[in-house]
């Protein structure tokens, strides 16, 4: 019998969030698969040795591994799926990765064993996750999902205030694609994954003097706040949400 791939999510950074099905998947799974942003990483790796064996430098790096493992210290010992996801724009490129990362994983779950993915935030918002998932429920292969509590929703906690009110819209945006556009929406802007483009997403704000806040590295230790536009670093960091109201809140 085949195992089953369950894409988890972990929240977006406090180990204290993970939710208690995550937890309890996590700790019964045979295989923790890992997604790695390092280039360097050309093919899948399968590793059943201790955490600090030759691929164990890849933990150190994977976000989503260092947040389960405050809340799941058994997952050290499970064994690891490295899968290569390098953060490019090349389609071409990118479709091979995915398609040589799931056949590592076809691999795997032929044995019978089950396999949790585990990924940033919740599997279903911008998840490389879903780039496994979606083809090995193609071909056939028991697939399941479990949600994590999505970043935005943890950046306004940690604001403390609304995303949105009665008839007030939200919308979730890529930060890296046609932002000027994006602020005529009316209601809530929530607009991730900024990454290098964080200068020109800032100034942008700037210009139109729009109402923002922005969290980076949300309940994580380096957490960082921001209340206005002016005040975001050129610099931010990947992890980094900004949230646009449509007025400045009385």
């Amino acid at each position: 019998m085949r195992g089953t791939f369950t894409g988890i999510g972990v929240g977006p950074g406090d180990p204290e969030l993970l939710t208690f099905k995550a937890a309890r998947l996590i700790r019964n799974c045979h295989v923790a698969a890992l997604p790695v942003a390092d280039p360097n990483l050309a093919e899948a790796v399968f590793d059943e040795t201790p955490e600090d064996g030759a691929y164990g430098k890849y933990l150190d790096t994977c976000t989503a591994y260092q947040i389960a493992i405050k809340a799941v210290p058994e997952i050290q010992k499970k064994a690891k799926l490295f899968l290569p996801m390098p953060m490019i724009k090349d389609k071409e490129q990118l479709k091979k990765l995915h398609d040589a990362d799931v056949l590592a994983a076809e691999r795997v779950l032929d044995d019978g064993k089950d396999m949790a993915f585990l990924t940033l935030g919740d599997p279903t918002v911008y998840s490389t996750c879903m780039y496994v998932h979606k083809r090995l429920a193609r071909d056939g292969y028991p697939t399941a999902l479990v949600p994590g509590i999505p970043s935005f929703c943890a950046a306004a906690a940690r604001l403390d205030m609304p995303l949105a009110e009665n008839r007030e819209e939200i919308h979730i945006l890529p930060a890296s694609y046609g932002i000027r556009e994006s602020l005529r929406l009316s209601g809530t802007k929530i607009f991730m994954k900024a990454g290098k483009k964080m200068p020109e997403v800032k100034k942008i704000l700037m210009e139109n003097r729009a109402d923002v806040r922005m969290v980076q590295n949300c309940g994580m230790e380096n957490e960082q706040v921001f209340l206005r536009a002016e005040e975001i670093p050129d610099g931010a960091g990947y992890y980094s949400l900004l949230i646009v109201k449509d007025e400045k809140e009385g």
